[in-house]
């Protein structure tokens, strides 16, 4: 077998070669002032990301002992943390002690994410990409800055697809002998927008009963029907990239699409 040799002289030679002809790929690099505002963002995005970590393990240290909290759709809420700390006197010393430390963290976790997002209003400037991207259904201003901040110009991505493969909502495709299956969307992508878009998915199917956006409450439920939940709702989350796309490129507000004609509703 023949050795394949890398140096620093060869990849100049093979740089210099798609330079001339006119081969060299290129990639989109955000401005400083982009970059910066992104932190903003970013940093929201992360202190969500340790208030989930930190109830879901509160919850887990009730759930061990049996414990039910129940009587509130939102445990963490005004009316649920006073059942929380009755709550408390039913774990062990050493359990209710590490409860009532991660209750501080996130307390304090959610008093940073409040002072953060008046920032992120005061600073991120309403322009007509924001306004577009909000008319998508369950992206709001949060959501819409995050998404917009994170593609920066809809011309960097040739089309819809691409936008989708970029935000991470699109299954990796796998062939072999002849069969094909979709194992689970890829890493190395922009987790921002991954998060962004699954956030506003989520919201839809948390809601389709009352929205008015049967387009993505029939795809949900298909979907739904023949996979599960977290597939469904990547499609839905894959639909809303696509569409971002499309709201973007043409510059115009989201409308619901018209049914095909001659089409059922599923049942």
């Amino acid at each position: 077998m023949g050795c394949r040799y890398k140096t620093d002289k060869l990849d100049a030679k093979g740089l210099a070669t798609l330079l001339r002809n006119g081969t060299l790929p290129t990639v989109w690099i955000a401005t400083a002032e982009v970059r910066d505002l992104r932190e903003l963002t970013r940093t929201r995005m992360a202190l969500s990301g340790m208030r989930t970590k930190v109830k879901n393990r509160i919850l887990a240290d009730f759930a061990k002992y049996g414990i039910a909290l129940e009587g509130y759709s939102d445990v963490f809420g005004l009316g649920g943390r006073r059942l929380l700390g009755r709550s408390l006197e039913a774990l062990p010393e050493h359990t209710r002690q590490a409860v009532e430390d991660q209750l501080m963290v996130l307390d304090a976790v959610c008093q940073r994410i409040k002072a953060i997002e008046p920032r992120i209003e005061e600073v991120i400037q309403e322009t007509p990409m924001l306004a577009l991207l909000r008319s998508l259904p369950g992206i709001g201003k949060i959501l819409a800055t995050v998404i917009g901040l994170e593609i920066g110009t809809v011309e960097r991505f040739a089309t819809a697809e691409r936008l989708c493969s970029y935000s991470g909502v699109v299954p990796c495709v796998r062939s072999s002998g002849g069969r094909t299956r979709f194992a689970h969307t890829a890493s190395d992508v922009n987790r921002y927008l991954k998060w962004a878009f699954v956030e506003a998915a989520n919201l839809v199917v948390a809601n389709r009963e009352r929205w008015h956006h049967p387009s993505l409450r029939q795809l949900y439920e298909r979907i739904c029907r023949r996979k599960n939940h977290p597939v469904a709702t990547m499609a839905v989350a894959r639909q809303l990239a696509e569409t971002a796309f499309w709201v973007l490129k043409k510059e115009q507000p989201y409308r619901e699409p018209s049914p095909v004609r001659g089409s059922s509703s599923p049942r």
